[in-house]
C-alpha cells in the first residue's frame, strides 16, 4: 500500500499523506508516489497547481525510521526532494498537523503555505545525528537569516504555526475547520490565471537561488550519506529503537 492519494479537478492536482495511524511518516515507496505526482505536474498542463495535505492528526511525521534504516542508501527520498524544488506547477500546501523533518522542508518548496494554528513544527535532524536537507541550510538563513535559521536547525525545538508564519516559512494561519477551504479557495485562484504565465513567473521566482539549491542539495546529500554509516548516527539509532521497545 502505497499510502498516498491523488485526485484531479478543475486543473488541481491534489495530493494527501494517507498514513495516519505513522503520522504520515513516509516511506521510500511514498516518497516515488510523491515524486510521481509532482513531475506528473509538469508534464501534463491541464494541471495547473498542485495541492498537499496530510490525513488525520499530521501532516507529515518525516521519514519512516524503520523504512529508513532498512534502506538507508535509498534514492527515493533525494528523488522526490529534486522533484518539488524542480517543480513547475505552483504548489500549495495545507499543513494541517505536525510537520517534522522532511515535513518542515518540503514546505520551503512550496508556493503558498497555509498551517492549522495548533500545528507543532520541528527540524528533528541534528538529533537524530543526521543533517538538515532539501536545501534547507541555504533557504532558511535567506527566509528569516541566520540567527533564527540557526535556532531551528541547531536546538531542534518544535515551534508554532505562528513563529512558522513569523519566520516566513508559512503564509497565513487558519482554523482548522477553515483550512482545506482555504487551501483550496487559493489553488483554485491559482488555477483560473493564464497558466503559462503562472509558471514562468514561478520560474523567474526561483531562477535567481535554483543554482545554489541545488548545489547545496547536493552537498546535504552527499554528507548525510557520511553520516548514515557513522558510529555517532547508528548509536543514536540502536538507542532511539531499544527506548520504544521497552
Amino acid at each position: 500500500m502505497i499510502n498516498i492519494t491523488t485526485t484531479l479537478s478543475n486543473h488541481i492536482l491534489r495530493i494527501q499523506l494517507n498514513r495516519p495511524e505513522k503520522k504520515n511518516a513516509l516511506t521510500p515507496a511514498m516518497y516515488d508516489a510523491l515524486r510521481e505526482a509532482i513531475e506528473r505536474g509538469n508534464e501534463d498542463r491541464d494541471i495547473r497547481v498542485i495541492t498537499i495535505t496530510g490525513s488525520g492528526d499530521s501532516f507529515c511525521a518525516g521519514n519512516d525510521l524503520n523504512s529508513f534504516l532498512k534502506e538507508p542508501g535509498s534514492e527515493s527520498a533525494a528523488r522526490f526532494i529534486k522533484a518539488i524544488a524542480m517543480a513547475e506547477a505552483p504548489i500549495v500546501a495545507a499543513v494541517n498537523g505536525v510537520a517534522v523533518g522532511v515535513g518542515v522542508t518540503m514546505l520551503l518548496h512550496c508556493d503558498l503555505v497555509y498551517a492549522a494554528p495548533g500545528v507543532k513544527f520541528k527540524f528533528a535532524f541534528i538529533d537524530l545525528g543526521l543533517l538538515p536537507e532539501a536545501g534547507s541550510t541555504y533557504l532558511l538563513p535567506r527566509m528569516m537569516g541566520y540567527s533564527r535559521a540557526a535556532e531551528l536547525l541547531m536546538l531542534g525545538e518544535v515551534f508554532t504555526a505562528e513563529k512558522a508564519r513569523a519566520c516566513g516559512i508559512v503564509n497565513q494561519v487558519a482554523a482548522a475547520e477553515e483550512l482545506e477551504a482555504l487551501a483550496q479557495a487559493k489553488a483554485e485562484e491559482l488555477a483560473a490565471k493564464p497558466p503559462e504565465a503562472l509558471r514562468q513567473t514561478k520560474m523567474l521566482l526561483r531562477r535567481g537561488t535554483a543554482k545554489t539549491v541545488e548545489e547545496t542539495m547536493a552537498l546535504e546529500l552527499d554528507m548525510i550519506g557520511q553520516r548514515l554509516v557513522s558510529d555517532e548516527v547508528r548509536g543514536i539509532m540502536q538507542a532511539f529503537f531499544a527506548r520504544r521497545q521497552t
